[in-house]
């Protein structure tokens, strides 16, 4: 248990960061969820649609530091190319 008055605002603002992080992460998902939906209903145009969509949302989360960089970079280049292959 935090002791000190540092520890404790310490403690503080983790919780209210983790928070922040937790929400960040399900927007995320739930763009990517989005986009996997479009794809296993087969059609192109929704999936390019919701595509389009989740990846200012995957960035925003690298420059936020909630997901990592080559991350980010790996989901958007598999998800494209699934995508790209319903055409």
């Amino acid at each position: 248990m935090a002791n000190t008055p540092q520890s404790k605002k310490r403690a503080k603002q983790n919780e209210a960061r983790f928070a922040v992080n937790k929400m960040r992460r399900s927007r995320i998902r739930t763009f990517l969820r989005q986009v996997e939906e479009a794809i296993a209903s087969g059609d192109q145009a929704a999936a390019a649609a919701a595509l389009k969509q989740a990846q200012p949302e995957l960035m925003r989360g690298v420059t936020k530091g909630v997901v990592h960089k080559n991350t980010a970079a790996r989901k958007m280049s598999r998800l494209s190319s699934r995508v790209k292959a319903l055409a």
